[in-house]
This record gives C-alpha cells, sequence and structure tokens, in this order.
C-alpha cells in the first residue's frame, strides 16, 4: 500500500477516485433541487439521479451536518440550506453584470413597467441571474436560478447570436423542440433569425415559449467588447404588443448599452 497524507491509497489511486466520485454525487444532488422541485426524499433523488439510496443518504447525512441542506423532520424530505445562501451571497456580491445592473433594470422597470431580467448562457440553456419585478406581474416562466431553452426566448436567442458556431451548433444538435406554434424548430431558419439579431442588436420572442407572453432582449458587453449576459424585459402580449415592440427595444437596447458602459465597455 502507499501512503499518503490524510489516509491511504493503493497503487491505482482507488481512494482518490471514490472521493472524487462522492464529491460528483454530492454536486449532482445540489445542482438537482429547483425552484419546481425545492423538495425532495432519499428514494427521489435515487430515482432521478441513479444512484443508490445508500450513498444518497450518507451523502444527504454529509451536507446536511455542513448545513447545505436541511430535513423536515415532518415530512422526512430534504431541502437546500442556508449554507447554500451564503455562498450564492459572496457569488453575486463579487458578479460585476449583477451588481451594475440593478439601477439600471430598476429605472427600466420604473419605465417600461415590465418585469426585467439579466441572464447568461450556461451548458447550452439560458440561466436568470437576476429578477425585478414590476407592480402588476404576471406568473412566467423565469425567476432567478431558472433554466430555459435559449432558442426560443429572447435573452437565450441575443446569447446565441454572438455566441461562437459551435455554441449554435450545439444547441441545434441537442433538438429544438416545440413550446408552442410560434417555436423555431428548424435549424436552418433559426441560424437565418440568429444572423438578423445580431445585425439589429437585440431579440424578440413572441409566444415561442409561452403561449400569451411576448419578450426583448438585448446583449451586454464587458469590456473586452465580448457579450457576456444579455437584458430582457417579459410581459403577456397584451402589454407588449407587437406594434410597440420597436419601441420598447429602443428601450431596451439603451439599458443594455448603460450596463455594458458600467461594465467598461466603450464602442469605438
Amino acid at each position: 500500500m502507499k501512503h499518503k497524507k490524510g489516509g491511504k491509497i493503493d497503487v491505482n489511486g482507488n481512494e482518490d477516485k471514490n472521493q472524487l466520485s462522492s464529491i460528483k454525487n454530492a454536486l449532482r444532488i445540489l445542482k438537482s433541487f429547483t425552484m419546481d422541485e425545492p423538495e425532495k426524499k432519499i428514494s427521489d433523488l435515487s430515482s432521478s439521479l441513479g444512484i443508490n439510496k445508500s450513498t444518497v443518504s450518507r451523502t444527504m447525512k454529509t451536507l446536511a451536518s455542513e448545513g447545505f441542506v436541511y430535513k423536515d423532520p415532518e415530512t422526512k424530505k430534504y431541502r437546500l440550506g442556508l449554507s447554500i445562501l451564503s455562498l450564492s451571497g459572496v457569488l453575486f456580491s463579487n458578479m460585476d453584470v449583477y451588481r451594475e445592473s440593478q439601477p439600471v433594470l430598476n429605472k427600466l422597470v420604473e419605465n417600461i413597467g415590465e418585469t426585467a431580467h439579466i441572464s447568461v448562457l450556461d451548458d447550452l440553456e439560458v440561466v436568470y441571474l437576476q429578477k425585478v419585478e414590476c407592480h402588476h406581474p404576471v406568473r412566467f416562466l423565469t425567476h432567478i436560478g431558472r433554466r430555459n431553452p435559449p432558442y426560443c426566448t429572447s435573452s437565450g436567442k441575443v446569447l446565441l447570436a454572438f455566441s461562437e458556431e459551435e455554441i449554435i451548433n450545439n444547441v441545434v444538435a441537442k433538438g429544438l423542440t416545440a413550446f408552442t406554434k410560434n417555436t423555431i424548430t428548424n435549424p436552418e431558419k433559426l441560424r437565418s433569425h440568429l444572423a438578423k439579431i445580431k445585425e439589429d442588436g437585440y431579440a424578440f420572442s413572441l409566444e415561442e415559449l409561452s403561449e400569451g407572453v411576448n419578450s426583448i432582449a438585448a446583449p451586454i458587453y464587458d469590456y473586452t467588447g465580448k457579450v457576456i449576459a444579455a437584458l430582457s424585459v417579459v410581459g403577456p402580449k397584451q402589454r407588449i404588443p407587437i406594434h410597440k415592440l420597436k419601441s420598447i427595444a429602443k428601450q431596451v437596447m439603451a439599458a443594455s448599452k448603460e450596463v455594458s458602459e458600467r461594465m467598461g465597455y466603450i464602442k469605438y
């Protein structure tokens, strides 16, 4: 046996492999909690993740001891713990786009009267980092941490339009599922649409993810000139009708430009 500080491993390094496997299981478990499924039982996690119950149970006990999950004594279900909240606070406080966009989003929501978001592209999905609700919100498929397909959301289409060709190819290869009759499911039509978005500098989503919901988005640049996020507004089609899209787009583009400039972007 070889000896290593902190424990023993065999010549093949099996202890290291086991430790990495345990860490991977813990991360997969934490990532499985969503706004739609905030609480889960051991059996739920075991079934959905393909990890045996004893491993899940052991991992959850460890996570609970560190405050990353909490077990409800009555329902026996687990939910994320306060340690996750403290880490997210550190993340957001050090995320420039989150900090710099806050006052801009507040002003935009006040002027337009619709909900605004900041989102990024992660693992071929749109992830919402920030959301400012309007005074008369309507339930949409968005919340902080929510993941949506990029090809049928205005923010996702903006991010795709300014992405490398490989990313667009990967999204297409993953499949263009139709969520409504307006969802773009033809790869060539999507590519043509993205080229137009890149030329125009903004994107619309007209009932493409959810019926009765329209949205408008524009890119946010960092100091290097790279598109790192999207700023979008979303609302019911009655309040964001087609004939108002261009006028609202101007305000969204102005807001995204302001955030970009606060991030150090200078357009030459």
